[in-house]
């Protein structure tokens, strides 16, 4: 009940947060001259909304990982990487056509503030208890157990996070996400300057790579859930590694040679390593999704959600530290294949320990379990009653001096 009152709390201060956060970034952006202009406003603006958008994904994964495990409905995360997936598209979509319509990125900002400033006039008139969380009778209940409620999920959640079947995977998907160098800032410079690529293009790009998400995530949910967890995340850490390749292949044009244009490139292969790299997180989700103790599955979620985004951001500052010491910079990309071998082979460094990943899913062996338990049953069941039947068939043959 503690843990209910804390995350309503948690719940109404993320509404009135997240969304005033973008609405107020985007909308300066839109509207405010000035904004657009100075650099550092400029990333104030930009500050704020990443900050309002981490805010929404923590208390997402929290949400999602509660109403799952109240309803019974395991592999709900996937839902919601569909969901995800579904608004990448639409939205990239959408900015895309405001962008070649008005060739001014403001009328983008303005209509994507509308559109929050829409959802927060939705947000604020929803009640609580359409997320299923119970409601508190009293605000003096609320005062009086803030604190041992913040204080008892703290403690649970340390007691969770020391179990090795939820430490061992965590440490892997942290480690393996922060240990690999992001270079797409410099290869988006590179393929805007150098290759003077339309913007549209490499926003189209995008699009593909969500529809692929969109794509993946289903197949995962009809079919590689059934797949061993370990296989699974090794094959896509394999097949990220190799698609780290595909911007070694623009850079150094042979994709020229085998006559495929730069636009098409790009369009079709820009956004298959973050496609990957996004849904490489899928498994982790559903894993600790279940693996979660009672009580305990919103801290839990949140916990995984800010863990990835620290370690996003570490990999971001690796990336741009590692583009400046072997000197890629506006003006000379020369050393940019040599970037992108390493940042192979930095992500392929994740298989070495990737038996920290669970052989199995926990909710396939109880399957399973479940499965053999019911043929085990049926099958004692069905042995009583032949054995039964042939025994009392006996004694009806047999003389009586025999009884």
């Amino acid at each position: 009940m503690g843990y209910c009152l804390m995350l309503c709390i948690l719940g109404g201060l993320v509404e009135y947060l997240m969304y005033p956060l973008e609405v107020l970034s985007w909308g300066s952006l839109a509207l405010i001259p000035v904004a657009s202009e100075a650099l550092s406003i400029l990333l104030a603006c930009v500050l704020l909304s990443n900050l309002g958008a981490s805010i929404a994904e923590v208390a997402k994964d929290a949400l999602v990982a509660e109403y799952g495990q109240k309803n019974k409905m395991p592999g709900l995360q996937s839902y919601a990487f569909m969901a995800l997936a579904a608004g990448g598209i639409l939205g990239n979509l959408l900015g895309g056509y405001f962008l070649l319509q008005t060739q001014q990125p403001k009328s983008m900002f303005l209509s994507f503030s509308v559109l929050l400033a829409f959802q927060l006039t939705i947000t604020l008139g929803m009640k609580e208890d359409s997320l299923g969380l119970p409601q508190t009778s009293s605000h003096s209940l609320v005062r009086k157990s803030i604190s041992e409620s913040i204080r008892k999920q703290y403690f649970d959640l340390l007691v969770a996070a020391r179990e090795e079947s939820i430490s061992r995977p965590l440490i892997w998907i942290v480690a393996s996400t922060a240990t690999v160098p992001i270079l797409s800032g410099s290869i988006f410079c590179y393929q805007t300057q150098c290759l003077n690529l339309d913007p549209s293009v490499i926003g189209m790009s995008k699009v593909i790579g969500q529809l692929m998400l969109l794509v993946m995530t289903v197949s995962y949910d009809r079919l590689w859930k059934h797949v061993p967890m370990r296989k699974l995340v090794g094959i896509v850490q394999i097949l990220y590694a190799s698609s780290v390749l595909l911007d070694l292949i623009l850079v150094t044009q042979v994709n020229l040679w085998w006559g495929i244009p730069n636009e098409a490139f790009v369009f079709c292969f820009s956004g298959v390593a973050e496609t990957l790299a996004q849904f490489k997180l899928l498994p982790f989700h559903v894993l600790f999704a279940s693996l979660a103790p009672p009580g305990c599955e919103g801290s839990l979620m949140s916990f995984l959600a800010s863990a990835l985004c620290l370690s996003s951001i570490a990999s971001g500052f690796f990336g741009v530290g590692f583009a400046s010491v072997i000197g890629i910079t506006s003006n000379d990309y020369t050393s940019l294949p040599t970037g992108i071998v390493m940042q192979f082979l930095a992500a392929l460094l994740p298989l070495l320990w990737i038996n920290r990943v669970p052989a199995t899913h926990p909710s396939a062996e109880k399957e399973s379990k479940k499965g053999r338990s019911r043929r085990t049953r049926r099958t004692r069941r069905v042995g009583r009653v032949g054995f039964g039947s042939i025994y009392s068939y006996r004694r009806e043959r047999e003389p009586d001096f025999l009884r």
